[in-house]
């Protein structure tokens, strides 16, 4: 994972609705950090920051360095809280990350050879993916940016299931550890779709002239 995203963070002791409402004036999101054998801790985000981040789709799923009070620490976004009719964020939760134990979090997959695919490109068929992320378990060192599924050889009536997805090393799909039955659809590719002609047969549709 090239890619490294860094937050700043501030220690709050300042609690309840008010508290939040007086620190979202100041342009502050009200956070809380937990898990990784630590105590969950409230913090403070700068929200123009934070909403420059969240606009990078790897952000979702990346180990963040958050820097609360000077002080590094590893975590990743666990959710998030936004205003239901402005492009505001109220609230966040971060989990920290322990290198040593293994951690679940959903990461996008990426198609690839959709255009190519003879499916797509000779048979004209439509193609449809099925999931746009997946959940996985790994160690913090092994989470991947994103998965790749190429799709390049599908044709028509083709389907692709978890089962069929090439994971990085030490990257499992959790939804596969669930037993039968949880091996679901990712993508397929469906025929084309024909348009339907609805011709009017010769003598009909055109309506009788009342007799005078």
């Amino acid at each position: 994972m090239g890619t490294t995203f860094e937050l700043s963070a501030e220690s709050r002791n300042d609690m309840g609705k008010g508290a939040s409402r007086r620190l979202r004036r100041t342009g502050r999101v009200p956070a809380i950090i937990y898990g990784g054998g630590g105590e969950p801790l409230a913090l403070s985000l700068n929200h123009n920051e934070l909403m420059r981040r969240l606009e990078d789709e790897a952000f979702y799923s990346h180990i963040l360095t958050v820097s609360i009070d000077g002080n590094p620490v590893q975590a990743v976004l666990r959710d998030l809280q936004r205003h239901p009719a402005r492009p505001v964020i109220l609230h966040a939760d971060l989990q920290r990350v322990d290198a040593n134990a293994t951690m679940h979090l959903r990461v996008p997959l990426h198609f690839t050879g959709v255009d190519i695919a003879p499916g797509v490109k000779t048979a004209g068929g439509l193609f449809i993916h099925e999931l746009n992320e997946v959940d996985v378990a790994c160690l913090p060192a092994n989470l991947p940016e994103f998965i790749e599924v190429d799709v390049s050889g599908m044709n028509v009536g083709d389907h692709l299931h978890l089962s069929d997805l090439k994971l990085p090393a030490g990257v499992e799909l959790t939804e596969l550890h669930r037993g039968e039955g949880h091996d679901r659809a990712v993508a397929h590719i469906e025929p084309p779709r024909v348009a339907e002609e609805t011709a009017t047969p010769a003598g009909e549709g055109t309506p009788a002239t009342p007799a005078s």
